[in-house]
């Protein structure tokens, strides 16, 4: 074991600085543009420019913090443990022991690769956020990366050396374990490039968008651009439209290259006990999923997807607080043909079949019948207001209706030894695959109108992150629910048995 002390690469200043702006950006531009553009007409610099001052000694002060976070922070190997200190008043030390590693995570960012660096974080089962690993480093060379692979490698080498008494003494050998590593999935260009033009990004800009807006509302002139649309739609409705049409056509290019540029690369590799995924061109990472905190298996079919025949597969997995620690995109985009032979090569006892088990008819009418609670205001309201024109609101009726059957008939379930399968739609439909003893809860919900129906609504719920995960079937069998909860009662009777 080492006990030399490593210091992290002097870029890691840089990075802290940028992280911190990043951070600030919106209240320093506020304290920028909002007040250092105005003459307050003193007479005096120091008043005048006050706000360009105080924006210069942020920077100062923040390029000061992150030298010291650099020049602060050591770690070493002891004891089969990972110690981290850092701190400049308050010196502070992190000590973690090799076998509550969960796994490390490496990202190479745009100031990361000219320098042939990485940024390592260490996750851990307990981590205590969601968001925050339970250390990070910030930037250090590929080489110390993998040191720290083989400290870890050594320490598990040490904890299953076989004892063998050969009556003078105790020889200690050492069991040689070679890593296999086994390409699973790749995603193609051509997949890719249908991912990037179907992903849901366009929301993410919009609303990026609206949140921008909505902080510097005061400084935008209002006015002036009503004055101008005003005038602009003189020019006619179908300039307006075409103008409207090629808005929303940058906004899609946008959304197309931010994913093409986070899944540009997109690999999933099987390391021995560990799901290994790659992806990323501006900024490559590197994920480990260890396989025992996969917690449920779910195939997502999105329509538009669906019709060319293609589906996502994520995992909820247990792993502490990576920001990716929940809800993890196994497989993006996969034809649905091809993803029983990648998946069962990752859970080789995982069952794969369809759920064969139907919902009652007589369930139906739940999947709709509480919209009415929101459409009939609704709809009086716009009819009243907007008479005739409002009538047209009626269509929402057959439109709800529709959709309410169309997730009835898309539900289904099925029990396969330890294994529950459950199928229901939002609007992707969702299948997941939950093995009884990954389930943290089952739980069954019937209300007055399902009693009097014999249906009722059965939700069993994973860890996911730090939070919870929830498949649920709406308004099935009665009988069939209470049969499920028989069945994951039984794993708990066995469980205490053996205890």
């Amino acid at each position: 074991m080492s006990n030399n002390r490593y210091k992290l690469h002097w870029i890691t200043a840089i990075i802290e600085v940028l992280k911190t702006l990043k951070e600030m950006i919106l209240p320093l531009i506020v304290l920028l543009f909002a007040n250092g553009l105005k003459d307050l007409g003193t007479g005096r610099w120091y008043i005048d420019y006050a706000s360009f001052l105080i924006f210069g000694v942020l920077l100062i002060v923040f390029l000061a913090t992150g030298i010291i976070k650099w020049k602060r922070f050591e770690y070493w190997f002891e004891e089969d443990e990972l110690r981290i200190e850092y701190g400049l008043f308050v010196k502070k030390k992190r000590y973690i022991p090799f076998d509550r590693i969960q796994s490390l995570d490496y990202t190479e960012g745009i100031l990361h690769r000219p320098f042939k660096l990485i940024k390592v974080k260490v996750e851990t089962a307990g981590s205590s956020s969601a968001k925050k690993s339970e250390a990070e480093l910030t930037a250090i060379t590929k080489a110390a990366a993998e040191r720290i692979e083989l400290e870890i490698a050594e320490a598990k080498i040490r904890r299953k050396a076989i004892v063998v008494d050969e009556g003078e003494g105790l020889e200690k050998l050492f069991v040689d374990e070679e890593a296999h590593v086994k390409s699973i999935f790749t995603l193609s260009a051509k997949d890719l490039f249908i991912l990037a033009t179907t992903s849901g990004g366009i929301g993410v800009i919009l609303s990026g968008a609206a949140i921008f807006l909505s902080q510097f509302s005061d400084m935008i002139p209002y006015q002036w651009m009503y004055e101008e649309v005003s005038v602009f739609i003189k020019y006619g409705l179908v300039i307006v439209a075409l103008v409207v049409f090629l808005g929303f056509v940058v906004v899609w290019g946008l959304s197309v290259a931010m994913t093409f540029f986070q899944y540009y690369g997109f690999s999933v590799a099987l390391d021995e006990q560990d799901i290994v995924i790659t992806r990323g061109l501006l900024e490559k990472k590197r994920m480990t999923v260890p396989l025992n905190r996969v917690q449920s298996v779910r195939i997502i079919e999105n329509p538009v997807r669906q019709l060319f025949g293609y589906a996502a597969v994520v995992i909820d997995s247990a792993g502490g607080g990576g920001a990716e620690g929940a809800k993890i995109n196994l497989f993006p985009l996969v034809k649905k043909a091809a993803i029983h032979h990648s998946l069962c090569q990752i859970f080789p006892n995982l069952v794969l079949e369809d759920p064969t088990h139907k919902l009652p008819n007589r369930g139906r009418r739940f999947y709709y019948r509480i919209d009415f609670v929101w459409m009939i205001p609704v709809i009086g309201a716009l009819t009243y207001f907007f008479f005739p024109y409002g009538l047209f609101s009626l269509l929402i009726i057959p439109v709800i209706i529709l959709f309410g059957l169309w997730q009835h008939r898309s539900a289904a379930y099925e029990i396969t030894g330890n294994q529950l399968t459950m199928r229901f739609r939002g609007f992707s439909l969702q299948t997941a695959f939950l093995m009884r003893k990954r389930i943290q809860s089952l739980e069954m919900k019937q209300n007055y109108f399902h009693k009097r129906k014999q249906v009722a609504t059965l939700a069993a719920s994973v860890k996911s992150g730090m939070g919870i995960f929830r498949a649920h079937v709406f308004h099935m069998e009665e009988l069939e629910a209470e049969r499920i909860l028989s069945w994951y009662e039984r794993s708990w009777e066995n469980k205490g048995q053996q205890e």
